[in-house]
């Protein structure tokens, strides 16, 4: 009797003694968090979780031969038997007939093979992704980042796409020769720490004294800060209100070395966000600003100044805060410009306290949404984070797309332009420990462009994207990224 037989038969066994089993099917050829939202689903539906695993020959890109990927989801506490399936899958199915099979919620309105078969015996047909809220996550993720086995698959990320610290470093060093444009809004972060005394007697509100404050250039200023520092020459352009928070933004430009497009607009305030904090804790925002959109003589200036630049860039980042200044009238035609003169453009829009609307960006080098911006964009809140991003990809017209995942880490594809089909790889998160989470998706987001922009690989550009991340969490508030940092980050991953 084969190893097949014989764990089809225990199945049968345990079936047979009372035991219900879910079974589940795919080539899992990386184990990304969508992969990981999906297990847990389907394991939670039955006492047994089996996974029909896509021989090699059957898994389209497979990076890893069938024992390793074996090897990866046997390490996974969720899952409790793997069968490495050669176009039987369907036969499994009816041999073990288990109580229920899961597919991802994109097979909803398909035909699927597996219903007839279910049908004979009484079992179901579940459509569904995961939970993307299963605090059970959180423990499979830390089981995952210090499991052995699994470690030695990021090394072989390593391996296919020539992640060594020589090749990274040159390509930093290309950081110097680019010259790029960044828009988008200007965000002042002010911080102010205070001391915790207690809860207030006649009220339930927590009581405070205020210790030392702390300003920082946010918004997109910071991803023209991060640029800057990294040794590119940055030219950002922007619009201010006419107040303190104004003056000190450009301050803060001329002082990363920014060459600053800051027009006035006195019908809005600059955006100013102030945080109370205390023991590293936010305990309440205070945002001033205004949304609306920018009016057309300022949208004519614009343009204008932008168009007499033009030749010079070598890569546009629209770094979109939803404040008003990239209104859809000024990101067509600063991307008109930027297509026909063949000028890479990465975009990303944020949504946080306000809306974020990525879909006004078209013919994109990159961008690097957050998984609830990815989802909001292409209107699906229940699709797997795979078939997310491909519509994300196809509504935007993007060749590389990171969903970033928090924790879980970020989803990688990209557009393959031999094959036409979307590669998959994903990262874990690289911080030991969160100090600040603000900006982590901008350090990632202009560092990722950037490495592009000199030539790297997406894969290549995404390691060191993650690493900026990292680093910027580990400080409190907007403080730009040096090549310095990101060096000393490398010599730690890359021995």
């Amino acid at each position: 009797m084969s190893t097949k037989d014989q764990q089809i038969q225990q199945l049968i066994d345990a079936r047979n003694s009372g035991k219900s089993i879910c079974f589940v099917s795919g080539n899992f050829n990386i184990i990304h968090p969508g992969h990981l939202r999906f297990l847990l689903f389907a394991s939670e539906q039955a006492d047994i979780l089996v996974v029909g695993l896509y021989d090699r020959k059957d898994s389209l890109h497979a990076f890893f031969d069938n024992e390793e990927r074996v090897m990866a989801l046997q390490a996974l506490s969720c899952v409790d038997d793997v069968i490495v399936v050669n176009g039987d899958r369907l036969k499994v199915i009816e041999k073990i007939q288990p109580d229920v099979v899961v597919k991802g919620k994109e097979f909803a309105s398909a035909q699927n093979p597996e219903t007839p078969i279910v049908e004979t015996y009484g079992g179901r047909l579940i459509f569904s992704s995961g939970d993307k809220l299963l605090s059970s996550r959180e423990l499979l993720l830390q089981q995952i980042n210090e499991d052995s086995r699994l470690s030695r698959l990021l090394q072989g990320y390593h391996e296919r796409y020539n992640i060594s610290r020589p090749t990274l470093e040159q390509h930093l060093d290309k950081f110097s020769a680019l010259n790029i444009a960044v828009i988008g809004d200007i965000i002042v972060d002010e911080y102010q720490e205070c001391m915790a005394i207690g809860m207030s007697q006649e009220d339930p509100t927590i009581a405070v004294s205020p210790l030392e404050s702390f300003s920082y250039l946010g918004g997109a200023g910071i991803v023209a800060g991060h640029g800057a520092r990294l040794g590119a020459n940055v030219t950002f352009f922007s619009v201010c209100g006419e107040d303190k928070h104004a003056a000190f933004a450009k301050n803060k430009l001329e002082e990363y070395g920014i060459d600053a497009v800051v027009k006035e607009d006195t019908s809005r305030p600059t955006t100013h966000k102030l945080r109370y904090r205390a023991k590293d804790k936010t305990l309440l925002r205070v945002n001033e600003y205004r949304r609306h959109d920018i009016d057309s003589p300022l949208i004519n200036s614009f343009v204008n100044d932008f168009e007499q630049r033009a030749s010079s860039f070598d890569l546009v980042l629209f770094a979109d805060f939803n404040y008003g200044l990239l209104c859809p009238e000024l990101v067509t035609r600063i991307s008109h410009i930027c297509h026909a003169q063949d000028i890479p453009i990465a975009a990303d829009s944020q949504t946080s306290s306000q809306m974020g609307d990525l879909g006004k960006f078209k013919g994109l080098m990159l961008t690097a949404p957050t998984e609830l911006e990815a989802r909001q964009t292409i209107q699906d809140e229940s699709s797997g984070l795979i078939e997310v991003s491909k519509s994300l990809s196809e509504t935007l017209d993007a060749k590389n797309v990171l969903v970033t995942l928090g924790g879980e880490g970020v989803l990688i594809r990209h557009l393959n332009p031999q094959t036409n089909v979307l590669d998959t790889d994903n990262l874990p998160a690289f911080a030991d420990s969160a100090i600040d989470t603000a900006g982590a998706g901008d350090a990632m987001f202009v560092t990722t462009a950037l490495m592009l922009a000199s030539g790297a690989n997406i894969w290549q550009a995404a390691f060191v994207g993650s690493i900026s991340s990292s680093i910027q969490v580990s400080v409190r508030g907007n403080v730009p990224i040096s090549k310095s940092a990101i060096n000393k980050k490398l010599s730690e991953l890359l021995n």
